[in-house]
């Protein structure tokens, strides 16, 4: 059994609108998408195990301080991904992930584990999610609401 690896984790307030939340970047994303700022998440088997016992420790490192997990990337390997999903959960934070990929090519047992969703592979050329041509999607998936008016500037 392959393993959800993380090449950096941070705190971060930017990512996920209103939240303030854990950010793990996982390795072994296979879109290699033209002009990633992230590369060194693409090669697979680098990075830090991300166990289950490394979690709880990080989430009672910052409870009280964090209101949501982030996985950039990791939804290659949703056998892994979603018992975390639903472990951060039962700790009454909030979930997000952000993926390349479209909401339609993920499980509906992977989307039952998340509060926010990123979709949308790089597209230079299109933007960000500030971008008004941006092709990427910031949805808060308990409303359906998509937010990416909320990365615009002056907001």
């Amino acid at each position: 059994m392959k393993n959800l690896r993380f090449c950096s984790e941070q705190i971060v307030w930017q990512e996920v609108p209103h939240e303030t939340s854990l950010a793990f970047l996982i390795t072994g994303c296979p879109l290699g998408c033209k002009g990633c700022h992230s590369t060194e998440s693409w090669k697979v088997g680098s990075g830090q195990i991300l166990t289950k016992n490394y979690l709880i420790e990080q989430l009672n490192k910052y409870q009280g301080l964090i209101s949501c997990v982030l996985f950039m990337g990791g939804e290659w390997l949703p056998e892994q991904l979603i018992p975390l999903l639903s472990y951060c959960r039962k700790r009454g934070l909030q979930t997000c992930l952000y993926t390349g990929l479209e909401r339609n090519e993920l499980s509906a047992e992977l989307l039952s584990q998340l509060t926010y969703l990123k979709t949308g592979r790089w597209i230079a050329e299109r933007g960000g999610l500030n971008s008004l041509t941006t092709n990427q999607r910031f949805i808060d998936l308990r409303t359906g609401e998509n937010l990416n008016h909320l990365f615009s500037k002056g907001v």
